[in-house]
């Protein structure tokens, strides 16, 4: 069965997970206010590249609760962040830490993160980090990372359907999407576009979706050109195991 049927006649199925050996994916980001002159990766810390590098070697993560100006509070004591990414082999995994005062320690060891949310509505700011660097966040109120960021698991191929950008009104930035194959070397870029606050959004539906091997990391940056603002992107994807997509190298850009 080729890819194009699974995007023109099967949706709901791979939503429900009905379609064997294919699942889909929504990841959705936004920065808090990214600075004139500055390019950072849109999630939820302004002004910063994701921190890849805290991942070269897989350990456990530890949480803190803080105010907004990172003081620590004991607001959120007893509630639960799960976390979801992927293990030392590459694989999916996820671990619900509990905050006992203002701090939780898990156990399992993660070589990627790309997702996380709280049992309740979060008065506190979630810092979750690993090796003393922090690698998620979950700013107040919102129970949910965002993180247009996501890393394709080992046995599986993704193929980008869409990719959705804004920005805040009076603003204007360049945005990048940039992958990373086999989790080593320099990120290299995939899609560029660029994207002014007016009223409007970019949204580009990919006629023939990009292919993401295993292992690959994606990043979407923006480089603010004007005014300090608010950016959020969103991605849609396809992730199929490797045996049913074939071995082409069609669609790598």
């Amino acid at each position: 069965m080729t890819i194009s049927r699974y995007l023109e006649n099967e949706p709901v199925h791979i939503a429900a997970n009905r379609v064997l050996g294919v699942d889909s994916i929504h990841k959705f980001g936004a920065v808090p206010s990214m600075s004139q002159g500055t390019t950072g990766t849109i999630w939820d810390k302004s002004d910063t590249l994701y921190p890849w590098s805290a991942f070269d070697t897989a350990g456990i993560l530890t949480v803190q609760t803080t105010a907004a100006n990172g003081s620590v509070v004991t607001t959120d004591s007893g509630v639960s962040i799960t976390i979801v990414g992927l293990d030392s082999n590459y694989n999916l995994t996820r671990e619900t830490i509990t905050i006992s005062g203002s701090t939780g320690t898990g156990t399992t060891s993660f070589k990627r993160v790309f997702r996380a949310y709280t049992s309740a509505n979060n008065t506190a700011e979630f810092r979750v980090s690993r090796g003393g660097v922090e690698v998620l966040r979950v700013d107040i109120g919102k129970a949910q990372t965002l993180m247009a960021i996501y890393t394709v698991p080992a046995g599986k191929i993704g193929f980008l359907i869409q990719l959705g950008v804004t920005i805040q009104a009076g603003a204007d930035a360049t945005v990048d999407l940039f992958r990373r194959e086999s989790a080593v070397g320099a990120f290299r870029l995939s899609h560029s576009l660029e994207v002014s606050g007016g009223g409007s959004q970019y949204l580009y539906p990919f006629a023939a979706p990009i292919r993401f091997p295993e292992k690959t990391d994606i990043d979407v940056r923006a480089t603010m050109r004007s005014n300090n603002a608010r950016c959020t992107a969103t991605f849609d994807m396809i992730i199929m195991n490797k045996n049913l997509a074939g071995k082409a190298d069609g669609g790598v850009s």
